[in-house]
């Protein structure tokens, strides 16, 4: 898959998160990168402070930033159908990060 339709793919897993959600990030950007440089396995990386834990201190910080990371999505999907569902899968447990939501809540939650 090439890596426009991936992004395009990824932006579709954006427009589907509720109004009221997209609304409430805040300071965080989405990226697709090719892979982890320290774990190619990895799906994708929430790197910022959640929204839960920011303080009133919080300001003037580089935004937060959601990594999506594309050949290690596509190396475990056998169709184009599975590589949608993967990448809604792991868009939606990257946002949930920047909510405060940790991997154990995902995982209850099937979203891990």
């Amino acid at each position: 898959m090439s890596r426009e339709r991936f992004e395009e793919l990824v932006a579709e897993a954006l427009d589907e998160i509720p109004r009221e959600l997209a609304r409430a990030m805040d300071n965080v950007v989405v990226l697709v990168e090719d892979s982890d440089p320290h774990d190619p396995t990895l799906l994708g990386l929430y790197h910022g402070v959640a929204l839960t834990e920011r303080t009133s201190q919080y300001g003037g910080e580089l935004p937060d930033r959601i990594f999506i990371y594309r050949s290690a999505i596509l190396d475990i999907c056998e169709t184009d159908e599975d590589v949608v569902e993967e990448v809604a899968i792991t868009v939606v447990h990257e946002i949930a990060h920047h909510f405060g939501i940790d991997d154990a809540r995902l995982h209850d939650l099937g979203w891990g």
